[in-house]
C-alpha cells in the first residue's frame, strides 16, 4: 500500500519535512509520480516490529527486581 508524504508522517508520527528530508537522503524509498512522492508502507513493518520488541525487552528489564547484594552482611 502506497502512502503520501502526509500519510507517512502521520503513520510514523513525524513531521512532513522530516519525511521529505529522509526521502532526499535516501533513508526512505519513494517514487515520484510527477506531482508527489509515494511511499510503500511495508518498508517500515520490520523497523516498527523491532522497535516494539526493544520496548518490550526494556520493560521486562525495568520490571525485574534488584537482586540482593552478596557483599551486604546483616551484622546487628
Amino acid at each position: 500500500m502506497y502512502l503520501t508524504v502526509k500519510e507517512t508522517a502521520e503513520y510514523l508520527q513525524l513531521s512532513e519535512s522530516k519525511i521529505e528530508a529522509l526521502i532526499h537522503h535516501n533513508k526512505i524509498r519513494a517514487i515520484h509520480d510527477g506531482k508527489e512522492f509515494l511511499i510503500n508502507r511495508e518498508q517500515f513493518d520490520t523497523h516498527l516490529e523491532q522497535v516494539e520488541k526493544l520496548h518490550q525487552m526494556m520493560q521486562e528489564y525495568l520490571n525485574e527486581p534488584i537482586p540482593e547484594s552478596m557483599d551486604v552482611k546483616d551484622e546487628d
